[in-house]
């Protein structure tokens, strides 16, 4: 489906075409401030009216999953790709497991035009996969590629499998696998989803099929070609064995390590060694054109999650030597091989030319901010784009109808977006019962037209433009299902805001200024001929066998106000005195605490060895296949989290929880 004409009618927002123009000058950085639902549209027609390629960064893997996947509802698939992180730190005893490396290998050979594909227009990736180093050359790693009716001398193959680091085995059963047996060879290939069977015919390869892991039968379902990409991106060649046996005597903690790796075997937790044994290392930035644009989501959050990285990887490491020194096993500390700083990464690009801008909410006050201020932001131009969520009707079918008649009567053009042909027949059978004309497209255009136009993308949630008269509704916004709208991030005062009809006289209440405080009432005031209602609050009085003084708290400031929610009656704080912030100093100090023994017993659980499952057997599918009801989006993912666990050799560390009647048995 295309949606050339949805671009151009959002290029003709004014503020939109401000930003597609400054892109196409080369402006260095910019701020710009949108609903967060409009992002996927607003970036889709950024990337097609400018030569640039865009980087979209973002402060979690889930939320970089799931803007890939909207934007690649709107582009064509190959126009957009996903660069996922290690799923591990860098200098843990662990290796990233093989399915990702392969999908970073093809990203990068695609990003750097070595791939058949086009060159993506959008990468999008979890700030983790750009605070990173990674070896430098990365994208120079070719797949072994095997087709039907090509030549390929079995031993020649089976040495370029071993130099792409797969394990040579009797029976193939896992990702980076293969196994010779006469002229049948078995691989794995870290991107596919079942391993497959190359039949030869002497030194031809005369068919190419897919085999079971359970009963190692062949299935029915044949290929002309197959990729084998690399399982791993440090891979054993002459010089890095020669660089491993040097380093023995130096890092005499990592013997063992460094032995295997010089005697050409692959060692689970070599990456880790990546800075000693590689050539050199880069960052994704480095891999981009000069002239990409990186685009940080929500910057404030990606900031953040910088930050816990950098804090989390060291602190592990400390961690790890306070457990060698027990008798554990010492942790691979290399220091090259942690994250970047987050600023240090913009500086990086900045200076290779590339622009570094932000995609901000909106603030909830306009006079203050609602978090502290992102300081790579001072000085940087900002942009108010007039892309706004639209409402959430939560079933509420008959409000829905009436704000498109709304629309409608007021000239707007009006879009809805569904996820299948069925929703699309059902939604515009609902909208012909109500007297609204609307027809279902595969190209939408930009005529001017009463009909609301039904058409299918993977966009969660809708908004408006309004300088185009442009309305985009989604059925997650009409049912409330699915809706995981990431516009303003509240901070918790604001999200436990009071109410204060519900309050009763004695109730504890949390100043943000002055702490612990009784309610009294709620009076009316007359103050500089303007008449206010405020909320009193009663502190310990500041001289013994006086009254407790007061604090009148304004309405509009109810914000600073929250409920006392500790587990036992609190003693007053003294208004202006120091017993707010020594409590607030101990619970700092006690969070810290809390966090230091977390990081000490994750260490230690990252450094014990588990059993390891096996990936899914035809008969485990055959057993979910007969379930008779339909996973929800939340359960799937929560489903092959699980399972990915358990494919790992740390032992598993994960709590499935949710409300009675949520789906947790049918997880199990």
């Amino acid at each position: 489906m295309s949606f050339s004409g949805l671009f151009e009618a959002l290029a003709a927002e004014r503020g939109v075409a401000e930003v597609i123009g400054e892109a196409k000058a080369g402006l260095a950085a910019s701020d710009l401030t949108c609903a967060p639902a409009s992002r996927p549209a607003l970036l889709a027609t950024v990337a097609t009216h400018t030569e640039r390629p865009l980087l979209v960064v973002t402060s979690t893997f889930r939320e970089a999953e799931q803007l890939s996947a909207a934007l690649a509802s709107l582009l064509d698939d190959d126009q957009v790709v996903y660069y996922p992180a290690w799923e591990i730190l860098p200098h843990e005893r662990l290796s990233p497991r093989s399915d990702t490396v392969g999908r970073r290998l093809e990203v990068l050979r695609r990003i750097t035009g070595r791939d058949e594909s086009p060159v993506p227009r959008i990468v999008v990736a979890p700030v983790r996969a750009m605070l990173q180093p990674q070896v430098a050359g990365l994208a120079e790693l070719r797949p072994v590629r095997l087709r039907v009716g090509a030549e390929y001398e079995m031993g020649r193959l089976a040495a370029d499998l071993v130099a792409a680091a797969y394990q040579r085995v009797d029976l193939v059963e896992r990702r980076g696998e293969f196994a010779l047996r006469g002229g049948i060879v078995d691989i794995f290939p870290p991107t596919e989803n079942h391993p497959v069977r190359l039949d030869f015919f002497g030194d031809e390869i005369d068919t190419i099929t897919y085999f079971q892991v359970a009963d190692q039968r062949s299935t029915d379902r044949t290929l002309t070609e197959v990729e084998a990409a690399p399982c791993r991106e440090l891979l054993i060649t002459d010089k890095v064995r020669g660089r491993a046996a040097n380093l023995v005597a130096d890092h005499p903690e990592l013997a063992e390590l460094l032995e295997r790796i010089a005697a050409g075997q692959a060692v689970e937790g070599m990456e880790a060694l990546i800075p000693a044994l590689a050539d050199r290392l880069e960052l994704l930035i480095d891999v981009l054109p000069s002239n990409a644009l990186v685009l940080v989501n929500d910057p404030e959050l990606v900031r953040t999650r910088a930050e816990d990285l950098v804090r989390t990887s060291q602190e592990f490491l400390r961690a790890g030597w306070a457990a060698a020194a027990t008798g554990g096993k010492a942790p691979i500390d290399l220091g090259a091989s942690a994250y970047q700083l987050l600023g240090d990464v913009r500086a990086h690009a900045l200076g290779r030319g590339q622009g570094w801008w932000s995609l901000s909410s909106f603030a909830a006050n306009p006079d203050a901010s609602e978090i502290e201020a992102d300081a790579s932001l001072a000085g940087v131009p900002s942009r108010h784009l007039d892309l706004t969520d639209t409402s959430s009707w939560h079933g509420n079918v008959d409000g829905f109808i009436d704000q498109i008649k709304r629309d409608i009567s007021e000239g707007w053009r009006v879009l809805l977006s569904v996820e299948g042909a069925g929703q699309a027949s059902r939604l515009a059978e609902v909208l012909g019962d109500n007297d609204i004309a609307s027809r279902i497209d595969e190209q939408w255009t930009v005529e001017q037209t009463p009909v609301v136009q039904i058409f299918r993308s993977g966009l969660r949630n809708g908004f408006r433009a309004a300088g185009v008269q442009l309305v985009v509704h989604t059925a997650a916004d009409i049912t409330g299902g699915g809706n995981e709208r990431t516009a303003r991030k509240m901070p918790t005062r604001r999200r436990n805001q009071i109410v204060p009809l519900e309050l009763k006289p004695g109730d504890a209440l949390v100043h943000q200024q002055h702490g612990v405080g009784r309610y009294v009432e709620m009076v009316t005031r007359t103050v500089a001929s303007a008449t206010r209602e405020y909320l009193v609050l009663e502190y310990a009085p500041s001289k013994r066998g006086q009254p407790g003084d007061r604090l009148y708290v304004p309405m509009d400031q109810l914000d600073e106000v929250s409920r006392y929610v500790g587990g036992e009656a609190p003693s007053l704080d003294r208004m202006g005195g120091a017993d707010w912030r020594q409590r607030k100093s101990r619970a700092r100090k006690a969070v810290r605490e809390i966090a230091s023994e977390l990081i000490k017993l994750y260490a230690a659980r990252q450094a014990t060895k588990g059993h390891a499952f096996g990936p899914d057997t035809p008969w485990q599918r055959e057993l979910e296949d007969a379930f008779s009801y339909t996973e929800t989006p939340d359960q799937l993912a929560t489903i092959n989290d699980v399972k990915a666990d358990m494919e790992q050799v740390v032992p598993m560390d994960r709590l499935v929880s949710g409300d009675v009647g949520y789906g947790k048995t049918e997880i199990a």
